[in-house]
């Protein structure tokens, strides 16, 4: 008897519990909006705006003239290195044991200056790149955010860091930012 009085308790409550988890659904899919907010999502390639913008390719310009004079520094290093090196290599022979031991040192002490030399100019002109860089990506967040509240964008991506496989050219907002970029340079020149 005690074992039926349990076993109609427990279907009871499992019948209550079922009923009242069908009533909330019910009650909760009433409630819930007929269609979901539209959520805006666009993405910027900044490789291309570095690229295409005025500001861009003046700094790529800049940067391009700057690493000719450094490859001109390592053209007129490496030119002496190679006539030390012929000097020695024709002479050598000639020279006695100590000559030849000083014209060794000469060259690889110039060698190790000129790898230094190349190490420096490299490390130069990456860092005046990453300068450039960052300027533009501050001068371009700013604009960024303008364009997107403007064409309604609730999310803008950078392209390459956020891996968008796919995406309407209509999300592309890339062109837009070029040109207000490019607006905002021209502005700038003429003050």
């Amino acid at each position: 008897m005690m074992k039926r009085m349990m076993a109609g308790a427990m279907v009871l409550v499992a019948v209550s519990l079922i009923g009242a988890w069908a009533y909330l659904s019910g009650a909760s899919a009433q409630t819930a909006p007929a269609t979901p907010a539209v959520t805006r999502v666009g993405f910027v390639d900044i490789q291309r705006v570095l690229a295409r913008s005025a500001a861009g390719v003046a700094a790529r310009e800049q940067l391009e003239k700057e690493k000719a004079t450094m490859q001109k520094q390592i053209d007129s290093q490496r030119g002496e290195l190679e006539k030390l090196r012929d000097e020695l290599d024709k002479k050598g022979q000639l020279l006695s044991a100590e000559a030849r031991r000083e014209k060794q040192d000469t060259l690889e002490r110039k060698v190790r200056d000129a790898r230094r030399l190349v190490d420096d100019l490299q490390g130069t002109l990456q860092r005046k790149e990453e300068a450039m860089l960052s300027k533009v990506l501050q001068d371009v967040g700013g604009l960024i955010q303008k364009v997107s509240k403007d064409r309604g964008y609730a999310l803008v991506l950078e392209r390459q860091r956020s891996s968008v496989l796919y995406a309407s050219p209509d999300a592309d907002l890339t062109d837009d930012v070029i040109r207000a970029y490019d607006d905002e340079t021209k502005k700038g020149a003429k003050k």
